[in-house]
């Protein structure tokens, strides 16, 4: 496995999100070097935490207003950039990524952080490998934060929109990261806050991992996934701590897999789950503080 690692450089002129990485090394499936995983972490160190996973193709860049309103509630937010994304090292090959890969690897930070007692928000496909972790080690989470996510299991075609999606990734000779980002915004997003999303990718060789995701989804029935996700699932059909969908009110790709998550998940039932309103897949771009808020008030209420 050939690994490339982004500049440091090209992270300097990013603004509203100043914490250092910390590293984490994970293991090389083939054997070769570990790979340099960022994670970032603010607020009291004793504090709930709230553990962030991103989605495809952003990075931690993503929840910088969402980990502001968190730690603003006396909360610790932590935040991991993927395996091939932000400021993890990137392996070269679309064929390096897999679903289990991912999976593992994040189960790997969580453990070298040494994570206990977190919530867990994840959206897009934070979501797909966080919810793979929480039926993986329910004890160690102490409620979770859905949004804009699921966990497919191929019985169920997605919409046009994604398959739209999926084909302008494998088609495109230039992979334009901050514009799939601002497509994916009802709200708009700034010049700047696209370049911080291209950041991490000085050129094509570096888009790997934006390239592979869309590309492991399950879609079908007999995906290689789908026991690893049922099988989770029956986990997660046992699941009663709380658990909060937070949705936004305007996105295509993942609205129906909300209900699926409300009634399907014991720890959702009886709870005033919130919409974030006049927002897109990146409902952590068009209303990051509002969900800040939500999951700030969420994890601030779970006993301890």
């Amino acid at each position: 496995m050939d690994l490339l690692r982004t500049p440091d450089d090209r992270f300097d002129e990013l603004a509203g999100f100043p914490p250092a990485p910390r590293w984490v090394e994970v293991t090389n499936p083939d054997g070769g070097a570990a790979i340099r995983v960022a994670t970032y972490a603010a607020g009291p160190d004793d504090a709930p935490a709230v553990l962030m996973l991103h989605g495809e193709p952003t990075w931690s860049y993503l929840y910088r207003h969402v980990v502001d309103a968190v730690v603003e509630a006396g909360l610790r937010a932590v935040a991991v950039d993927m395996v091939g994304f932000g400021r993890s090292d990137k392996p070269a090959a679309i064929t390096d990524h897999s679903y289990a890969r991912h999976v593992t690897w994040t189960t790997e930070v969580v453990a070298a952080l040494d994570l206990r007692d977190v919530v867990l928000l994840g959206q897009d496909w934070g979501g797909l490998i966080g919810l793979r972790l929480v039926a993986a080690e329910p004890e160690r989470y102490a409620g979770v934060v859905a949004s804009n996510t699921g966990l497919p299991t191929g019985d169920t075609d997605m919409p046009a929109v994604w398959w739209q999606f999926r084909k302008a990734v494998e088609k495109a000779q230039a992979l334009d990261v901050g514009r799939l980002v601002a497509s994916g915004c009802v709200r708009g997003l700034a010049d700047a806050d696209r370049a911080a999303y291209d950041a991490p990718f000085p050129d094509e060789t570096f888009k790997a991992g934006p390239r592979a995701m869309p590309l492991l989804v399950p879609t079908r029935p007999d995906d290689p996934e789908n026991g690893p996700n049922r099988a989770a699932w029956e986990e997660l059909r046992r699941f009663a701590k709380p658990f909060l969908v937070a949705f936004s009110d305007s996105d295509p790709i993942t609205g129906a897999m909300a209900p699926v998550l409300r009634d399907g998940i014991p720890g959702a039932a009886g709870r005033a789950h919130p919409t974030i309103e006049d927002a897109g897949h990146f409902l952590q771009e068009d209303g990051g503080a509002e969900l800040g808020r939500v999951v700030a008030e969420f994890t601030a209420s779970l006993p301890r």
